[in-house]
């Protein structure tokens, strides 16, 4: 059975996309057959990997105009790792959805045909708990929350928890946090030192050990359309990632 991870937090900046691009490589370079689904109108996680978003993409697939297996682009020099890409049109589906009977579960049906043929499939969520996100969170069996090391960086963090609670009583009785991860750390910084802090002691063992540290690389990555790992392997960004795909797959 794969594990269905969503990455998930409304706020932007989070390195949410960030996170995600490059959790699904690691654990792709780590041979575990991994499907990376843009599920953010911005597309952001597709060019970051250097993926078309031409059509047919994850919209056409969301909406039954085309079947997932259709759409999946196989990443360049990752020979485990697949991508679902996505497009602006992604943005008009929150509005096509609304009068659909069982809307918040097309993304669920969509990637129920091809689950069996991944060991992870990793979500890169929009920075909203809109219908997009309900849908990711209804279709994954986890969640891994990234989140800042800067001012606010609880705020709306409660509202997620929130949002993740109601989906479990309503939607997904399955759906469990994974883990939360700490991004932008600068430990030069008082304040990325205390909100780790304030991040583990309200969070516990829920919080994984990997800490994300602000990188100059991981910011120049994307416009190369690479992951950490084949843009700058020695950096501390490629090493982070790597360790917490290690994390993902001991949990």
């Amino acid at each position: 059975m794969s594990k269905i991870i969503a990455i998930v937090n409304q706020k932007g900046g989070v390195g949410k996309t960030t996170t995600a691009v490059n959790l699904a490589s690691a654990l792709a370079i780590f041979e575990h057959k991994t499907l990376l689904v843009d599920f953010d109108p911005q597309g952001n996680a597709s060019s970051g990997l250097g993926i078309s978003r031409d059509k047919p993409n994850i919209y056409e697939a969301l909406i039954g105009n085309a079947k997932i297996s259709e759409i999946v682009r196989t990443c360049p020099n990752l020979d485990y790792l697949d991508v679902a890409p996505a497009s602006v049109d992604l943005s008009g589906a929150e509005i096509e959805l609304v009068k659909e009977y069982s809307r918040e579960h097309k993304l669920k049906h969509a990637l129920d045909a091809v689950k069996d043929n991944y060991e992870y499939i990793i979500i890169d969520c929009p920075p909203s708990l809109g219908l997009l996100t309900v849908n990711a969170l209804t279709a994954c069996t986890d969640v891994l929350i990234p989140i800042q090391c800067e001012y606010y960086a609880l705020e709306g963090v409660s509202q997620l928890l929130n949002t993740i609670r109601l989906i479990k009583k309503g939607l997904n009785p399955e759906l469990d946090i994974l883990g939360i991860l700490l991004t932008l750390f600068d430990r030069r910084l008082n304040l990325s030192n205390q909100v780790a802090k304030e991040v583990r002691r309200y969070f516990n063992e829920k919080t994984f050990e990997t800490v994300i540290h602000r990188n100059v690389k991981l910011s120049e990555a994307p416009s190369f359309g690479k992951p950490i790992f084949h843009y700058d392997i020695k950096s501390p960004g490629s090493k982070g990632y790597l360790e917490l795909a290690k994390e993902v797959v001991a949990r």
